[in-house]
């Protein structure tokens, strides 16, 4: 048990310094990094994508926290926005679990492996959405909500890399845009722990330990770390060169994807 918390407190650090330093949500790297260590576990394949999924979720609840917090004392959160987009947070994230819930582990990895494809190949050419608009009205945020939430649950992610780009279209300067971000991931995690673990509770062949479809050692092991690591993430993401360190992070999923892709065959 040791070894194991050892292990997943690992992921829990890289997972935090990246949620802070480029505000991508951590899912990233922990999604890949559960699956790999539940298959070391022989946990059932039929139950790894969801226990990864809903694992990441509930962990994102404390980065995010520590995340935001750390942004918010730099003055980096549009709490207006974090207002307007909560509501259609909440639902869209609650439907997308409820979703992934009924999908099939080798569906949720295939969906998993294009995301990844599409945010590594965003951050290797470096494309961002140039500002042409204001922030919508009422409507349009619920709107937008809904689909950052939904497609977050079904991956994993605190919303980073779909909420980011949104802000940025709509004239928020781009590290507001990141810190803001940070503080959506929260509600995204919450109603998405939420969402599997109640999709999960009366699921069979679960192992020790899991709540639904939370895996209670990973989660354990992820947060001591994570939290910890959050801060440090924020303060590199104000001193280091971040599009540079995007480029390199791209170079990186590109290799997780098609590791999972090989795996799906």
């Amino acid at each position: 048990m040791y070894s194991i918390l050892l292990t997943y407190s690992l992921v829990g650090a890289v997972s935090g310094v990246l949620a802070g330093l480029l505000g991508i949500g951590g899912g990233l790297i922990i999604v890949p990094m559960l699956i790999f260590c539940f298959s070391w576990q022989q946990i059932p394949h039929e139950l790894s994508m969801h226990l990864a999924l809903g694992t990441s979720m509930a962990s994102i609840i404390f980065t995010a926290a520590s995340s935001f917090r750390a942004h918010h004392k730099r003055g980096a959160v549009h709490w207006i926005v974090v207002r307007r987009i909560t509501p259609g947070i909440f639902l869209g994230t609650f439907i997308g679990s409820c979703v992934a819930a009924r999908m099939s582990t080798n569906f949720l990895k295939g969906f998993f492996v294009i995301f990844l494809y599409y945010v590594a190949s965003q951050m290797l050419l470096n494309k961002k959405p140039k500002p042409a608009r204001q922030l919508p009205g009422p409507l349009g945020m619920f709107g937008a909500g809904n689909v950052i939430g939904a497609f977050s649950s079904m991956v994993g992610i605190g919303g980073g890399t779909l909420s980011v780009p949104f802000m940025t279209w709509c004239n928020i300067p781009v590290h507001e845009a990141i810190g803001t971000s940070a503080a959506i991931g929260f509600p995204i995690a919450i109603a998405g722990a939420i969402g599997y673990i109640y999709n999960g509770w009366h699921a069979q062949h679960l192992p020790d330990y899991a709540v639904g479809y939370v895996y209670l050692p990973a989660l354990a092991g992820l947060i001591v770390t994570s939290v910890l690591t959050a801060p440090l993430g924020v303060r590199l993401a104000h001193s280091l060169p971040v599009d540079r360190l995007k480029r390199i992070f791209a170079f990186l999923l590109f290799i997780v994807a098609t590791r999972m892709l090989a795996s799906l065959f």
